[in-house]
């Protein structure tokens, strides 16, 4: 492998997982934020309306960001608010204000939703360049990011660390890699020039009249929005429905993160021998059967072994998809662009509403969304399988 190439594939590898370590920070501190802050669960689903809000602009920014100012910038302007989203939550937690809370998912929002579009374009090319699949171990590291910090979280939760102090040291961690590692992706990919932008203007078909892109963006947005489910109420489910401790809660969600991070770095054997469609059919029901008992059982043991399902099940979803979008010919970065807004606005946007589901009906009532959305994503599954140019 060229060293450039190198260099650019660990500073992805660093900057995916950083965005997963800052979400898994405050995730396994969800049900502490909630009661510092006082709010209900249609508190907190406003208070996570500002995660939707950031995102919502995150993510409908950045391409235009990374065609003026090219994926380096934009994945580190990114990152650089993903770093403020944690001081802003550790205000909020020490004020005791919903507000100030909220305004801190809206910065992690808006930094997550810059920098995954930017750095998910940059790996699509990555898998171009080494003629092989890359993004499923990309998002493995966005995956061993949550691991670590629910790995922290659960120890700090345990120690009864304070929510600020836990936040605040995250932060010192999340700088020094941004730092570290912020030469390695070049500097001008992805700025438009003006030919490019001459053939940005001419008239031409929507990649959503591909009816094949169209179905890709039904499955990300199913299975992405079962993983943001996880990371944003997976913890407060298993408090409030199934009578957790917080610090079950945690361990909980640490189980999920780590099958997630199993299927994603594992699951090249499993594409390699029985290709996407299959693969990505298999997660759906796996996934989906176990979002199923979390809403319907009642055993402890067995809800355990359910979010291993749930884990497991929704953790290729997503990079398959984008794989899947870039493959064939004609405009691949338009189509990787277009699925993955769809997926980060399922990831980030999706989770806030189904907290107002749940207040009106139980969290476990809203799950039941989630896992027909999944169904419809295993009857589509074979729109991911390879299109040659």
């Amino acid at each position: 492998m060229d060293r450039n190439v190198q260099r650019r594939t660990r500073a992805l590898f660093v900057y995916f997982f950083v965005p997963g370590l800052t979400l898994a920070s405050w995730v396994t501190r969800t049900p502490e934020i909630r009661d510092a802050i006082g709010a209900s669960v249609a508190q907190m689903g406003l208070v996570l309306f500002g995660l939707s809000l950031g995102s919502m602009a995150g993510i409908l920014m950045a391409g235009r960001i990374v065609a003026a100012r090219g994926t380096r910038f934009t994945a580190l302007l990114g990152l650089s608010m993903v770093l403020a989203s944690l001081v802003t939550v550790a205000a909020g937690v020490l004020l005791g204000s919903q507000f100030v809370a909220g305004c801190g998912l809206a910065f992690f929002g808006l930094g997550m939703g810059k920098t995954e579009i930017a750095i998910n374009l940059e790996g699509a090319q990555v898998e171009e360049i080494l003629k092989r699949p890359i993004l499923h171990k990309l998002h493995g590291c966005f995956s061993l990011g949550t691991l670590s910090g629910a790995l922290v979280g659960l120890a700090l939760v345990s120690l009864h660390v304070p929510v600020a102090v836990h936040m605040a040291a995250v932060a010192v961690l999340v700088a020094g890699l941004i730092i570290a590692f912020r030469h390695d992706i070049p500097a001008k990919n992805g700025i438009q020039t003006a030919h490019d932008r001459a053939v940005q203007t001419a008239p031409k078909a929507s990649v959503w009249q591909d009816s094949r892109v169209l179905l890709i963006g039904v499955i990300v947005f199913a299975m992405a929005l079962a993983e943001g489910a996880a990371n944003d109420w997976l913890p407060i489910v298993m408090v409030d429905e199934h009578g957790f401790s917080a610090a079950s809660g945690s361990l909980i969600f640490l189980a999920f993160t780590a099958a997630m991070t199993l299927g994603r770095f594992g699951g090249g054997v499993f594409l390699a021998r029985y290709g996407a469609a299959r693969v990505m059919r298999a997660c759906a029901i796996l996934g989906g059967a176990g979002i199923a008992y979390i809403i319907f059982g009642n055993n402890p043991w067995l809800a355990g072994i359910a979010v291993i399902m749930w884990g497991l099940g929704t953790s290729l979803g997503f990079p398959v998809a984008l794989s899947s979008a870039g493959s064939g010919g004609g405009d691949s970065t338009a189509r990787v662009k277009a699925v993955a807004t769809v997926g980060y606005l399922a990831m980030l946007v999706g989770p806030p509403g189904l907290g107002f589901v749940g207040e009106h009906h139980g969290l476990r009532s809203a799950l039941m969304i989630v896992v027909l959305l999944i169904a419809v994503a295993a009857l589509t599954a074979r729109a991911v399988s390879p299109r040659t140019a």
